[in-house]
């Protein structure tokens, strides 16, 4: 039997045991403690952290692009076919083939020289409705994007294709190159000496003409001619200069099939390309497109709507920068989608060019897309007798939210010249807009949701636009610029265009389109942009006050203008308020400290006829300035954002964050400032104490 422990030892046994657990306790809250608040070292870094930015800046280039990054608008299909638009559209398409080009899509997958198609192949006689299916219906093979689903939803419902019939297929009676060798100096590289003088539109519609026993163009608005093989603006860069150290350098596969002659073409933007990149046809706004042709919407821009093309050369000196990039269908926007611009090769094209942006407010409203109510359209005469106007706009892919825009515009209107911007000559600025005779301005959202989910950013998009649609910019490499970007970042974007064969990064021109993917504004302090833009010669201020996102995602934005030249009738006020308690803080860690700020002022009776809009909702409001500080060593104050609109006698709650480094001093005094945009004498400045 065992003996007992004598009590005594059981006493001592349990007090050590006791000792022990709370020496072990101890430890760990001790370790733990060290590990949440280190007390010096570089480790203490990772909790010196304040919020991160209000609106930060997320630009992504074209080229990083996938269909990963396609989101679809919320609660509404536009490619629906039960959805009727207001305004049909009846497309004919009729598909040809050359004696020397059979049809792309009817090859073994990658088997030709450019490396197409991308998918199985079908049979010559399918060609025809594979392609009227595949630009106007939603399926596997375009990921659901199409003409149809474009127009619809840019449109909402206004105008949308009603009618696709599709015809042939065709074979042409003359070689592909007899009908691509016939732009920009070509015509003489043929095969056989002759001198191309092709007209595709001619020979595909007699041959459809004598196939249906009628002529059926007048039945249909629109005629698209696809024609096997390639639209030149797709690959003469690709599969020239990209792909070549120079002529001398392309093999005889990519040449003339006359050995004898050059294997290179002169072509549209530079010296040369390849022959068999520039025997192709380039597409015309006719409807003649080649098979890795995504730019069809584009055409429509064109042919059914009368849009003027936005877009410069940005491959010839002296460089003139873009007008609005990829922000807009009829400038080179039209190539977004995976890949970008050096992905318009691809047949069927499921790349680059698939996935088009929306259409700017200029061309909306040349399309007539905006419906009564929807546009904020302001005077900037009236802006110098109204006073201050803040609206709020969403996001141009979806119907405004209550109580917001799709748009303001500003008229430039007044004294002579309406646009008072100072020639600038573009022969010595690539920047320069050329010719100033700016009409309105516009401000818009953009968020990546339905087609501008292939734009490279979010935020607010501002513009110079001209009433007549149609001239040039002057200058040397004049082009038809009626919309103008303001571009936020207007410095070099400092990216790599492409690898050359030889292995050399060839960058970007400033004329390049995608200098302005990072054009956009947005809201608050640190997002890598601009919130604010002062137009000195037209006596304007833009700003961008803050940013919203409502439980389906939608972005809308709260925007402000105001003119230099007046603030308007209303008394203008404000109060500040800190905290009634002075505050304690630790240090490493980040304390936020709540001020209340309220508007003062007092509204004023304002001439409704001020401004083509009824703006009068939108000028009983204050814009007010912030700038925080902190008097006391090792500690900073930050505010996320130093602009706020306020309704007269309203109220609202304005964050500071403070902190206190390892080796600040135990108290400080953080202050705030608040100064009125519309009239400077009226500010306050007010502060809070803080020790540890």
């Amino acid at each position: 039997m065992a003996k007992s422990k004598p009590a005594f030892l059981n006493k001592i046994f349990l007090g050590l045991g006791f000792a022990l657990c709370i020496i072990i306790i101890f430890f760990i809250l001790g370790a733990s403690s060290w590990l949440m608040f280190p007390s010096s070292g570089k480790t203490e870094s990772k909790f010196l952290s304040f919020p991160p930015p209000l609106d930060p800046q997320k630009v992504q280039d074209q080229e990083e692009m996938t269909w990963a990054d396609y989101r679809p608008i919320p609660g509404v299909q536009w490619s629906d076919p039960s959805l009727q638009p207001e305004r049909g559209f009846k497309l004919a398409v009729v598909a040809v083939d050359f004696p020397d080009q059979p049809f792309v899509i009817t090859r073994l997958k990658g088997s030709d020289p450019f490396g197409n198609p991308q998918v199985k192949p079908i049979g010559r006689e399918q060609v025809p409705q594979f392609y009227a299916d595949f630009f106007t219906k939603p399926l596997s093979v375009n990921h659901g994007l199409n003409i149809h689903n474009y127009w619809m939803e840019i449109s909402r419902g206004k105008f949308g294709l009603s009618k696709v019939e599709a015809f042939g297929p065709y074979r042409m009676p003359k070689p592909h190159w007899w009908y691509g060798l016939n732009e920009y100096g070509q015509n003489r590289f043929t095969p056989d000496g002759s001198e191309a003088a092709g007209r595709l539109e001619e020979d595909c519609d007699e041959l459809w003409i004598k196939d249906v026993g009628r002529d059926l163009r007048k039945e249909y608005d629109a005629v698209l001619r696809i024609y096997a093989g390639y639209d030149e603006t797709g690959v003469w860069m690709e599969f020239g200069v990209m792909k070549f150290k120079n002529k001398e350098d392309i093999p005889a596969e990519w040449g003339n099939p006359d050995q004898q002659k050059p294997r290179w073409v002169p072509t549209r933007y530079v010296e040369w390309t390849s022959w068999l990149a520039g025997s192709q046809q380039w597409g015309l706004s006719s409807m003649r497109q080649g098979e890795n042709s995504g730019t069809i919407a584009h055409e429509l821009g064109h042919f059914a709507f009368h849009l003027p093309d936005l877009n410069n050369n940005p491959y010839v000196q002296p460089y003139r920068r873009a007008a609005v990039g990829p922000w807009d269908l009829m400038d080179r926007g039209c190539f977004n989608g995976p890949g970008g611009p050096h992905k318009r090769w691809v047949v069927p094209p499921i790349a680059g060019a698939a996935g088009p942006p929306g259409l700017m407010i200029r061309n909306r409203m040349a399309c007539g897309f905006i419906r009564e109510g929807q546009l904020l359209t302001l005077s900037r005469e009236g802006l110098a007798k109204s006073g201050l106007v803040v609206a709020d706009v969403t996001a141009r892919a979806v119907d405004p939210l209550p109580g917001t825009y799709t748009g303001l515009n500003v008229r430039l209107d007044g004294s002579k010249p309406e646009d008072r911007t100072p020639p600038d000559d573009p022969a010595k600025n690539p920047l320069s807009p050329g010719v100033p005779n700016y009409n309105f301005y516009s401000l818009e959202v953009v968020q990546r949701l339905g087609f501008d989910s292939f734009c490279p950013d979010n935020g607010v998009l501002i513009a110079k636009n001209k009433d007549n649609l149609r001239g040039n910019n002057g200058g040397p490499n004049a082009f038809n610029s009626y919309i103008w970007v303001i571009d936020a970042h207007p410095e070099d974007i400092n990216q790599v265009d492409y690898l050359s064969p030889a292995g050399e990064k060839v960058r970007r021109t400033i004329a390049d389109y995608r200098q302005l993917n990072d054009a956009l504004f947005h809201a608050g302090l640190d997002s890598g942009s601009r919130f604010e833009y002062v137009d000195e010669p037209n006596r304007l201020h833009f700003y961008v006050v803050d940013v919203h996102q409502n439980k389906d995602g939608i972005l809308s934005y709260t925007l402000a203008v105001r003119s230099l030249e007046g603030s308007g009738p209303q008394k203008r006020g404000l109060e500040l308020k800190a905290p009634a308690n002075d505050l304690k803080a630790k240090k490493g860690q980040v304390v936020p400290v709540t001020f209340k700020l309220k508007n003062t002022g007092h509204p004023e009776r304002v001439d409704p006829s001020l401004h083509p809009s009824d703006a009068s909702r939108h000028l009983n409001y204050d814009l007010y300035r912030l700038e925080a500080s902190v008097e006391g060593k090792g500690w900073q104050a930050k505010l996320l954002n130093t602009l706020t609109a306020l309704p007269f006698g309203q109220e609202k709650e304005i964050t500071v964050y403070v902190l206190a480094e390892a080796s600040s001093s135990k108290e400080a005094m953080v202050h705030l400032k608040a100064v009125s945009e519309s009239d400077p004498r009226v500010q306050s400045l007010t502060g809070l104490k803080l020790s540890f």
